[in-house]
């Protein structure tokens, strides 16, 4: 597979043909004429379509009926609107990510969570910032959990990861431990990286490769996966503060909004983590937000060299995420929904004002720098988050039990993936659980124990996929060492967890978890909705075109067939 991958790789970047110019606006791409020199990425997580279409359009109960997202609205007035939009399946941030920026799903990519399974890899070396691992290498039986999130930095409780040398909040490449990450047993036991993880290139290596800057910033260091393909090279800029760090205070940081981080914002909230507090999850964001506009001012993230503008940039928020799920006790403040329709609380209503002040403050910079009019602006998200309604959502393992719990206690599920592993980092379950067992053998004995409590266990509404339903789109277990052996989508609002501190979760399959906002917004465009089925995958490939590079010289383009999103006006 790898071999493949890398040969169809390599011929199209070879077929690319096209070099970007940089910050020349006089330029002309090949393949269209030339009216797009960039483009913008920004991945709202969480955010729904419905989302978009209130806050652009107004709610009569809220805000007193005004447009809560002024600077969306107008991009919209100049924009393609995907309502029909759908993220990876699974929806979790990782393979959210990955589906954006490669085209590919997780049947390609290998990516199906943050913390997952491969049969093929061993255990870290060390233990894991979240508990994972060590595990031998080689093993005597190969197998182990992988994790790409916060615990493999070198120092998670620190918002610069703790990379060596770093300043205070400057996450990154450097912060990644490499006695953190999963072994390959086939490689000398060598820890793989997040970009060699990832097994098809991205739009940061084509651009890369043929000319461009690339910058991205995001939550994790983990996610430099983003670099696949060519690997770290692919990045000429990456930005990763960790958002599960400690809460500290950022002075010289405000926030669009006008509001100081120079002291903790919100200092009764449990400060082992950004996205745990309604208003330190925007001091934390802010600090992406201000790497953009440093970035689009032609200097690094921080400001404190010149570069050149990127040709493809771009970050996620966090905020409205926060705001849909989040239950803070501490202030008597509950985010989320207050019926099916989307009407945002008033604590949601604020984090999506916060992410339109962020995206109107970048308008107006790239309009400052005389750039606006060559910039293609994309709104997305990796996920979005389930249930809207609030009177659907259930915390199954309060009052019943998990499917990776009754599969553990039957002795189906590997020990590092094991809910009875006092060490481990647990299961891959929100509100959807994969399931890896000790073999595909296992399956057909362990369905009908899945099957025998459906109601314990929160799917009598709900599917298991396994077997031909599973392979059709996930590969062959047997063939592919990361596909689960099932995958369990439980009753809609249903999510495997004990927690009172919040009340939405991602991951799953449902129509909340996966249908997000998609903008694509240009001043040339005239506004157009469309109504057709797309994808997120859809976006790298549209990218390449915008920038007047093949789409072919994606790896998913040409084994998965991802074609350009319909409709929108490049031409």
């Amino acid at each position: 597979m790898k071999k493949i991958l890398a040969l169809l790789s390599l011929t199209a970047v070879c077929a690319v043909g096209t070099a970007i110019a940089q910050n020349n606006d006089s330029h002309h791409n090949s393949r269209h004429h030339g009216h797009i020199k960039r483009v913008l990425l920004i991945s709202v997580d969480g955010m729904h379509a419905v989302d978009f279409a209130n806050c652009a359009s107004g709610v009569s109960t809220v805000n007193n009926g005004a447009p809560y997202c002024p600077a969306m609205a107008a991009l919209g007035t100049t924009g393609v609107n995907y309502v029909a939009a759908s993220t990876s399946k699974p929806s979790d941030s990782f393979p959210g990510l990955t589906a954006i920026v490669t085209g590919g799903s997780p049947a390609l990519t290998g990516v199906y969570y943050d913390v997952a399974y491969a049969r093929n890899l061993d255990g870290p070396e060390e233990v894991t910032g979240n508990g994972n691992g060590p595990g031998p290498c080689p093993a005597a039986v190969t197998g182990f959990t992988t994790e790409y999130e916060e615990g493999i930095d070198f120092d998670k409780t620190k918002l610069n990861g703790g990379a060596p040398g770093a300043s205070l909040t400057d996450g990154g490449i450097a912060s990644i431990d490499p006695k953190h990450l999963p072994r390959d047993p086939a490689n000398g036991c060598n820890p793989v990286m997040p970009w060699d993880f990832v097994r098809a290139n991205s739009i940061f290596s084509v651009i890369h490769q043929s000319g461009g800057y690339a910058a991205w910033s995001d939550k994790h260091p983990a996610y430099a996966s983003v670099a696949s393909g060519l690997g770290p090279k692919a990045l000429d800029d990456f930005y990763a503060p960790e958002i599960n760090s400690d809460v500290i205070a950022l002075p010289g940081v405000t926030t669009p909004q006008g509001i100081s981080c120079a002291t903790i914002r919100d200092p009764t909230a449990d400060l082992t983590a950004w996205d745990v507090s309604f208003q330190n999850i925007q001091c934390y964001d802010t600090l992406k937000v201000d790497a953009i506009l440093n970035e689009i001012d032609g200097k690094d993230h921080l400001g404190l060299k010149q570069t050149q503008v990127p040709t493809i940039f771009g970050m996620n928020f966090q905020a409205v995420s926060v705001g849909q799920k989040v239950i803070e006790k501490n202030i008597g403040v509950t985010g989320g929904y207050l019926d099916a329709a989307g009407t945002p609380t008033a604590a949601l209503l604020n984090e999506l004002q916060f992410v339109d002040a962020s995206i109107a403050a970048f308008v107006s910079e790239l309009k400052k720098q005389g750039l606006f009019d060559t910039t293609l602006i994309v709104i997305t998200a990796k996920h979005g988050q389930s249930p809207i309604d609030p009177s659907r959502y259930v915390g199954q393992t309060i009052n019943g039990t998990s499917p990776a719990t009754l599969l553990s206690n039957a002795g189906f599920i590997p020990m590092s993936e094991s809910t009875n592993n006092p060490n481990g980092i647990g299961p891959t379950e929100d509100d959807v659980s994969l399931l890896w067992l000790n073999s595909p053998s296992e399956t057909s004995s362990a369905v009908p124990i899945l099957e025998a409590n459906a109601s314990a266990t929160g799917i009598a509404l709900g599917q298991f996929y396994y077997g031909p339903s599973l392979a059709l789109n996930y590969n062959d277990p047997n063939l592919d060492p990361r596909t689960p052996d099932i995958i369990v989508t439980p009753n809609v609002g249903v999510t495997y967890s004990g927690s009172t501190a919040k009340h939405a979760e991602h991951g799953g399959f449902a129509h909340d978890d996966t249908n997000v906002v998609l903008l694509l917004s240009h001043p040339d465009f005239g506004a157009q909705t469309v109504r057709a089925a797309v994808g997120t995958v859809q976006v790298a490939p549209t990218i390449l075109e915008a920038l007047g590079l093949d789409p072919s010289a994606l790896d998913a383009v040409q084994a998965e067939g991802t074609s350009v999103l319909p409709a929108v006006q490049l031409k």
